[in-house]
């Protein structure tokens, strides 16, 4: 595999990866009927095709990014779509002091990424 594809690769494969395990873990909230132990078990089906993108990513990214750098990554993509998940699939609203806090935590990706 070319090293300049790997920053792609693994962004890819994380969001595939965030919004498998978005709905694994969010996923059921629309079906409060449903008992648990069938969420529970459809849950880990869905978390386990997200295991299938999240490792080969963590694989793929590890030495062009640090742990660190990895981690900070899946943060960023699994507020993005847990934003997207929450409104349009959970219908709920996004206010102003959410996106004061995903803005700090887009800072603290700053000081991770920055080179000092």
């Amino acid at each position: 595999m070319n090293f300049n594809s790997a920053p792609f690769l693994t962004v890819g494969l994380l969001l595939l990866s965030n919004i498998f395990m978005t709905f694994a873990w969010y996923g059921h909230l629309k079906f409060k009927a449903t008992p648990l132990v069938v969420v529970i078990l459809v849950s880990w089906g869905i978390a386990l095709v997200e295991y299938c993108f999240q490792v080969p990513a963590n694989r793929i990214g590890y030495g062009y990014f640090s742990a660190a750098q990895l981690k900070t990554i899946q943060e960023i993509i699994t507020l993005v779509v847990f934003v997207v998940f929450s409104t349009f699939y959970l219908g709920e609203t996004l206010r102003w002091n959410h996106l004061v806090g995903f803005a700090l935590i887009a800072l603290a990706a700053f000081f991770i990424f920055r080179r000092w």
